[in-house]
């Protein structure tokens, strides 16, 4: 890996981090679904579908897909949102919000993969 490979995927992932922060502050609310990671793995789920279907050079993409979209997406973060469901014995979220989260994670990151072959 080269030097400028590496300060694309740090640059990505800076804004992509500093953005998943602000949503998450905005919209999770204790209480509730932590509805900014929800937002933030479903955005990242369609935006990553798309650049990988996309022609784009490698650069780019480890700009964009390893960089901004995996900084802006976050497995750690849902697991710890999913313990603290589960431990707080409130089921239904938990079992809601790990459905929805990888199933329509699932279907946007193969839409958006089509969509970017197609583009």
């Amino acid at each position: 890996m080269t030097a400028v490979e590496l300060v694309m995927i740090g640059a990505g992932g800076f804004i992509g981090a500093v953005i998943r922060y602000f949503i998450s502050g905005r919209l999770n609310r204790e209480g509730s679904l932590p509805y900014g990671t929800l937002a933030v793995n479903l955005t990242g789920s369609l935006l990553i579908g798309i650049l990988v279907g996309l022609d784009i050079p490698t650069l780019w993409k480890l700009l964009l897909v390893s960089g901004f979209a995996g900084a802006l997406t976050t497995f750690s973060t849902l697991n710890k949102e999913l313990l603290e469901l589960w431990n707080a014995n409130r089921k239904l979220q938990f079992l809601s919000y790990i459905s929805f989260t990888y199933g329509v994670g699932i279907l946007l990151g193969y839409s958006g993969f089509l969509i970017g072959v197609a583009l």
